[in-house]
């Protein structure tokens, strides 16, 4: 028993250190993708004895101090409880949430087989659905509990939006289920490790194209980033939904953001392009095509797949970055617009297709 709890507490600790180093790694390619664009050098003034490091002293120590050390102020007309509740409620959901993503197949470690998964649950989509749903009452309670016109301006439109996205978004993922037959997270992963004609990984983006591509936007949309920043577009709204808000309490509104572009870039990753998979990797070496082989001991097998999911995730996260510093914001009617008569429609008529198909020829 001892040694279950041992294990299942390692697992859940490097996910969540995978997730904050992912998350930094994030922040620093905001800075610096946004300054590659626009011409500029980016942060690299912060330096410690000397030492810049491109910026990742600004990143990874002086903003997170400048946040911590900044005086927590509360309005005094102000619901002080929900008011500290709201950045939680706004956070944790999006932590927890990677409890069911896999970041690798299995481990044997002293004759125990050791599944790379903080939490297996049979049912990971809707626990991934239930997760992600929570984090509107953050943002409803934000905008609220502040007492602020335009703080609960910002909350309703975020809650409008994201409640609207995830429409589409269950039903991009209602497509994916269909194909594997399966709400397992990990049994979806390892099905992806077939080849189609002895030579093509089956990857869940051959199956599901037009899901992939709804699930992306809908999931750019749920993290509340350009295009899609109405609940927090300064321009309007001076900050949006968490005006009133400072100290560590700013500092968990903008880690959830930074962390729900870490999920949905872990999500694509599981789902539509192999997730830990590595072409021709099996759990005792490679098997290429043709038949040659090359035997890897456990550890080995399990450190390739490991990179292999923390390179697609940082991928697809640059992917965000780059798309958040190159398209345009819409307007509110534009962004609703596309959820309700463009995202929602194709979500549909994408479930419909894919059922017909699995009717008629068989899921992956």
């Amino acid at each position: 028993m001892a040694v279950d709890v041992a294990i299942a507490a390692a697992k859940a600790l490097f996910i969540v250190l995978l997730v904050v180093q992912v998350m930094g790694l994030g922040v620093f390619f905001e800075r610096k993708v946004s300054a590659l664009i626009q011409d500029r050098i980016g942060a690299n003034r912060a330096a410690i004895f000397g030492f810049a490091g491109l910026g990742l002293v600004n990143t990874l120590v002086a903003d997170p101090i400048k946040f911590l050390l900044k005086e927590d102020v509360v309005p005094a007309s102000s619901d002080r409880l929900l008011h500290s509740l709201a950045p939680i409620l706004s956070l944790v959901p999006v932590l927890v949430t990677f409890a069911v993503v896999p970041f690798g197949d299995v481990l044997e470690v002293g004759g125990r087989v050791v599944n790379l998964q903080a939490a297996e649950l049979s049912i990971g989509i809707l626990y991934v659905l239930a997760m992600v749903s929570l984090g509107v009452y953050g943002v409803v309670l934000a905008g609220w509990a502040s007492n602020s016109r335009w703080s609960l301006l910002g909350g309703i439109r975020g809650s409008a939006q994201m409640i609207s996205y995830e429409i589409a978004m269950g039903l991009a993922l209602i497509g994916i289920v269909l194909t594997y037959n399966t709400l397992d997270l990990q049994e979806m992963a390892r099905a992806q490790g077939t080849l189609l004609w002895g030579w093509l990984p089956a990857w869940g983006i051959l199956y599901q194209p037009i899901g992939f591509l709804i699930f992306m936007t809908a999931g750019i949309a749920e993290s509340k980033r350009i295009p899609f920043d109405l609940p927090e577009s300064e321009s309007e709204l001076v900050s949006g939904y968490f005006t009133e808000y400072s100290g560590p309490k700013h500092l968990m509104f903008m880690m959830s953001d930074f962390v729900e572009v870490v999920l949905v870039a872990a999500l694509v990753t599981t789902l539509f392009f192999g997730g830990w998979q590595v072409p021709y990797l099996a759990r005792d070496g490679f098997h290429l095509p043709g038949g040659a082989m090359l035997a890897l001991p456990s550890w080995g097998v399990a450190i390739l797949e490991i990179t292999s999911f923390a390179v697609k995730v940082i991928l697809f996260t640059w992917l965000q970055v780059v798309i958040r510093w190159t398209l345009p914001r819409f307007r509110y009617d534009q962004l609703m617009r596309l959820g309700w008569q463009g995202l929602l429609p194709l979500a549909l008529l994408n479930v419909l297709v894919s059922a017909l198909l699995v009717l008629l020829v068989g899921g992956a």
